[in-house]
């Protein structure tokens, strides 16, 4: 496979729900708020499907600490930082993670509208 190419097999890791101080406003980083993280990893997983080996894919258990400890540690002010380091996080994890694509959303955004939620979606390829 060319080296400027995922692979195609994915893991997904997602609806994962965190309460966090992130936000530009006052209020929230004082009063907190859900957020709703999503990661696919794109690497290849043919060596982990036919020999059944833990060791051959990246450990689901190890994406979500990543997603949890940055969302639910320090406080950022943008979703986009949120997602940035959740995809430096996840990977770091494991050489086998070519790319990875993490979606923070914010369902409670201090805004005078109607609106379901905001969301970022980021996308980062090792090297």
């Amino acid at each position: 496979m060319a080296s400027d190419t995922p692979p195609p097999d994915e893991i997904q890791v997602t609806g994962m729900v965190f309460f966090g101080y992130h936000g530009a406003k006052p209020e929230e980083k004082s009063l907190g708020q859900r957020f709703i993280v999503d990661i696919t990893v794109r690497a290849d997983l043919a060596p982990a499907g036919t020999s059944d080996d833990l060791s051959k894919t990246i450990d689901y258990g190890q994406i979500f600490r990543v997603a949890r400890d940055v969302t639910e540690g320090p406080s950022l002010d943008l979703i986009e930082a949120v997602a940035e380091r959740i995809c430096a996080g996840v990977l770091a994890l494991s050489p086998l993670a070519e790319e990875v694509a993490t979606t923070v959303r914010k369902p409670a955004v201090p805004i005078p509208g109607v609106l379901t939620e905001t969301a970022v979606r980021l996308v980062r390829r090792r090297g």
